[in-house]
């Protein structure tokens, strides 16, 4: 006889009773295995899913990281969602998403006790000069609004899928390795929720700007020396002086502080 799949591990039932205000704001699927989280709810978008949409998988096997990256998650390992929101702006307004979606979750980990997570410009949550997550943000227009997706992994320990991180632009780290123990993960689900919820209620209100000096205070690569990178070919370099009220990257160079928005670029340690 074949055997069922195993139930999956994160609760909905569980999860929305930890959400306090934000109970009701989101509708939770949590899904054993898929291919990619933002995959399966973009499919489901299409099909008029409300905003607040939310699914969460315990084994991602084609998930999609930033400049068609794969990101692997294995169960409990790691925290691997995507939630759908819906904004009244137009997708134009919605320069400088990732990076709120940045501060949410850094927030929501410094809620628990954590010291010292960091941000990279545009969609890297750091811990120590290595990768603790990644955000991926998908837009889409709507009549007179736009829909988001954002997918976010979330390394809790470290997967032996990753192993010593070769290859990878930055070292991966995990949760783990800052906070011991490692806070349960509907706690720590419901937490990142609730601070997204609060992150794109101003967002909505005012853009990033109403987030860019929390955004600034965890900045990783502030003053420091970098290159942008297209494709591999070296763009421009200079000093990485943040991040400015539409989310562009600010970059000092021979010409003065230029202003760089597109996400196709990498940015890299000179």
């Amino acid at each position: 006889m074949h055997d069922p799949s195993p139930s999956p591990l994160i609760d909905p039932v569980r999860l929305q009773a930890l959400l306090g205000e934000a109970r009701g704001r989101f509708d939770i699927d949590s899904l054993p295995e898929c291919a990619s989280t933002s995959t399966v709810l973009l499919g489901r978008a299409a099909q008029g899913a409300p905003g607040g949409s939310v699914i969460v998988t315990d084994r991602q096997t084609a998930g999609r990281g930033s400049r068609g990256r794969c990101w692997l998650a294995s169960p409990e390992a790691s925290l691997t969602f995507s939630v759908l929101w819906r904004f009244n702006n137009g997708v134009g307004r919605l320069a400088g998403l990732s990076l709120a979606v940045g501060v949410a979750v850094v927030h929501a980990l410094e809620a628990f006790g954590a010291k010292g997570v960091q941000l990279k410009w545009p969609n890297d949550i750091l811990y120590d000069n290595a990768k603790l997550g990644g955000i991926l943000v998908e837009l889409q227009s709507e009549a007179h609004s736009a829909l988001a997706v954002v997918g976010i992994g979330l390394n809790l320990s470290m997967p032996e899928t990753i192993g010593d991180g070769a290859g990878f632009a930055l070292p991966p780290t995990a949760v783990d390795r800052i906070l011991t123990p490692v806070p349960e993960r509907h706690a720590l689900f419901a937490q990142i929720l609730i601070e997204l919820a609060s992150k794109f209620d101003r967002f909505s209100n005012g853009g990033f700007a109403e987030l860019r000096d929390q955004w600034q205070a965890r900045h990783a690569w502030q003053g420091r020396s970098v290159r942008l990178l297209r494709d591999g070919l070296l763009e421009k370099e200079g000093i990485c002086r943040g991040a400015d009220a539409d989310g562009a990257l600010l970059v000092q160079t021979a010409s003065g502080v230029e202003r760089c928005l597109s996400g196709d670029l990498s940015l890299r340690a000179r």
